[in-house]
């Protein structure tokens, strides 16, 4: 089983963080906390999330919340992005509760995919903006995560996303799930 929507993700991310240049690593990113290592080393470890949530193992080594600043390993990102892969190919499409890393308990299969996609691809986006690379938060991509940011983004305000921000004219998809989930999609470094 493949999910598109978690594929075109995994790619976005994949691709952006292979576009990193050798001085960019400690840049800071709309993560007002984190540097752009911290921001894959926390993606990668999310994505580890997800994938021991759905097999029961191989969990993230460290705290995807307080990563490390130190440039994460090359294949470490790959490895995690073909864990997850792998777990969700074990879950049907229409599967009512699967386990989730979320303080939300099991979800419903489409949520808990579009959940690790919506995580991958604002990751990537954090990633590109802050390397001066090209957005690979598309407004198609957007629209495909947007339901699952809607239903867990409540529950993860106070630790993941920062307060909505107001939609603006102009706004595509892209940019008012961008608001939604609390970074300014004008930002810069």
């Amino acid at each position: 089983m493949s999910w598109t929507v978690l594929e075109q993700a995994h790619g976005a991310l994949r691709s952006v963080v292979a576009g990193i240049g050798e001085d960019d690593w400690a840049l800071s990113t709309p993560c007002e906390k984190w540097n752009v290592a911290q921001v894959v080393r926390h993606a990668t470890g999310d994505q580890l999330g997800y994938a021991a949530a759905i097999t029961g193992s191989g969990g993230p080594a460290e705290d995807p919340f307080a990563p490390s600043a130190g440039r994460p390993a090359a294949a470490a990102l790959d490895e995690a992005l073909a864990a997850a892969a792998a777990a969700f190919a074990t879950v049907e499409p229409g599967t009512p509760e699967v386990p989730c890393p979320l303080p939300l308990g099991p979800l419903p299969a489409e949520t808990v995919v579009s959940a690790a996609a919506l995580d991958a691809v604002v990751h990537a986006w954090d990633v590109a903006v802050s390397t001066g690379q090209p957005s690979p938060l598309t407004p198609e991509l957007a629209e495909q995560v947007r339901p699952a940011a809607a239903l867990i983004a409540g529950a993860l305000r106070a630790f993941a996303f920062g307060p909505a921000l107001d939609e603006q004219p102009g706004d595509d998809a892209a940019a008012r799930l961008l608001r939604f989930l609390g970074r300014r999609p004008e930002w810069t470094r």
